[in-house]
């Protein structure tokens, strides 16, 4: 339902509430007096607008998406099959995930400051041509002696992703009421998962461990083709369905966030944006604890193949399902996180509950492994996923909450670099331990390093500045439907 809010009539759909957060070091001398007033600012009288098309926007984001990040483990699941397909070493193989990392981190910056130019839809659209192109690429490197083909198509993809990652969490504050917004980043971020769960459990079952050279080469082909048609149709869809943002602003700190873009006397360069983000130490903290988590996962998915086939010799598609499954679980946490903290608005309570749990699932996880039993890795590799991969949204969240009222975007962007950082890391360090010491010490180093992260997650405080700067309701209000 779509919701318009008056100051007369019954309150229906809507939550409100009042920040907790004591912060005013975003606040101009202005607010503050209204503040020391103890007056929040009047919502406009015809009310704060939600449309129905936003629902649309989103769930085409969700897709777009997905269409990026099933490409980033397409080659790692099938390691073993693509080493000796193209008569790679197994390296070659962890650079096709690694590069995803590698050419994020120093387009993060332009990356941001193109989506502050040119807003949301012609940076999606960048990104859905790049995918596209990307996938193309990849069609005609089915050859033995093509695999740098297949790798410039990857690398293409890879920088398409800097045109995604950081649009669910501005996405959702375009678009979305403060009652909403969380669930709409976790949504957003859900996309994000789809495509890795695709990833994950989409190219054992395309192409098989099969004897036959040239068999495995139709079957790739096969592959690429899906991955490539499906792109295509995206790209259709994008250009016509998606757009930049609605008529009116959702909540009062979209609007705030909007007068200021408009208002060239106040308006914010990037570099000074970039410069308030990094003398956050709230958010600094945040950069170090967000890293280390995502980059574990990422270090686990490149990984999952060997580690898997170590203990379950032929299982190469049960390596797809368990990857499948601790993606599900953390769609499922994500969507949980995202309910909580719309109702609740304990963003550092949550965050540091499901970090905390995220290191206890890993600690799980590593001692598991070895049972003999694969039904006991699809359970507790879910139960990481939950935790772990759940984490992605409420870590944005959080972000954007520290950082008000600073572009999402640039807050995001940050955020994923920071991810890409410790992944690229991560990745070398665990592989390294895992083909030097096994599979122990490499999931014990990446457990300590979730406690790291959960000490720095207890450190950093709950500074609410958007919850801040929403309009406090008056007690009543109507509620009407918009396209």
């Amino acid at each position: 339902m779509d919701l318009k809010h008056s100051a007369s009539g019954a309150a229906e759909n809507a939550d409100s509430y009042i920040a907790s957060s004591k912060s005013t070091d975003m606040i101009t001398p202005k607010e503050k007096e209204s503040k020391a007033n103890n007056k929040a600012p009047a919502a406009p009288a015809e009310g704060y607008k939600v449309y129905a098309r936003r629902w649309a926007v989103l769930i085409l984001f969700v897709f777009y998406s997905a269409s990026n990040a099933m490409q980033w483990i397409q080659y790692t699941i099938i390691n073993n099959i693509i080493t000796r397909y193209y008569g790679i070493s197994d390296k070659w193989v962890d650079w096709t995930s690694m590069i995803y990392m590698i050419l994020y981190i120093p387009l993060i910056f332009p990356g941001s400051w193109f989506l502050d130019k040119v807003g949301l839809r012609i940076t999606a659209l960048v990104g859905i041509v790049g995918t596209c192109i990307g996938a193309w690429i990849k069609v005609f490197s089915v050859d033995p002696s093509l695999f740098y083909v297949s790798f410039i198509g990857q690398a293409i993809v890879a920088l398409a992703q800097v045109c995604i990652l950081s649009l669910p969490a501005r996405l959702a504050a375009v678009w979305f009421g403060p009652d909403q917004v969380s669930s709409a980043t976790s949504v957003g971020v859900f996309g994000n998962q789809l495509g890795v769960a695709i990833g994950f459990v989409l190219p054992p079952m395309l192409v098989p461990n099969s004897e036959d050279i040239n068999q495995v080469g139709s079957d790739l082909q096969l592959m690429f083709y899906l991955v490539a048609g499906l792109t295509s149709v995206l790209l259709i869809l994008m250009a016509i369905f998606f757009q930049d943002k609605p008529p009116t602003p959702p909540s009062a700190a979209q609007e705030a966030a909007n007068r200021l873009e408009g208002m060239a006397e106040q308006q914010i360069s990037f570099g000074q944006s970039l410069k308030n983000l990094l003398t956050n130490r709230n958010f600094i903290f945040l950069l170090l604890s967000y890293g280390i988590n995502v980059g574990v996962f990422y270090a686990i998915s490149t990984l999952l193949n060997p580690v898997v086939l170590k203990y379950y010799p032929g299982h190469e598609v049960d390596t797809g399902r368990i990857g499948l499954s601790i993606v599900l679980a953390g769609m499922l946490g994500s969507v949980v996180s995202g309910i909580v903290l719309d109702k609740t608005h304990k963003f550092k309570e949550t965050t540091l509950a499901v970090y905390a749990l995220s290191m206890v699932g890993m600690w799980i996880f590593t001692f598991t492994l070895d049972t003999g039993h694969i039904a006991v890795v699809y359970l507790t590799a879910s139960l990481l996923g939950f935790f772990m991969t759940g984490y992605l949204p409420v870590g944005f969240e959080f972000g954007a909450e520290l950082t008000f009222p600073e572009p999402e975007g640039t807050s995001s962007g940050l955020l994923n670099a920071s991810a890409q950082t410790f992944g690229i890391f991560f990745t070398l360090f665990y592989s390294e331990l895992f083909y030097s010491y096994g599979d122990v010490p490499a999931n014990v180093a990446m457990a300590v390093m979730l406690i790291v992260g959960t000490l720095i997650t207890a450190a950093t405080k709950s500074d609410l500045r958007r919850q801040n700067a929403q309009v406090v309701l008056p007690t009543g209000g109507t509620a009407a439907t918009n396209p």
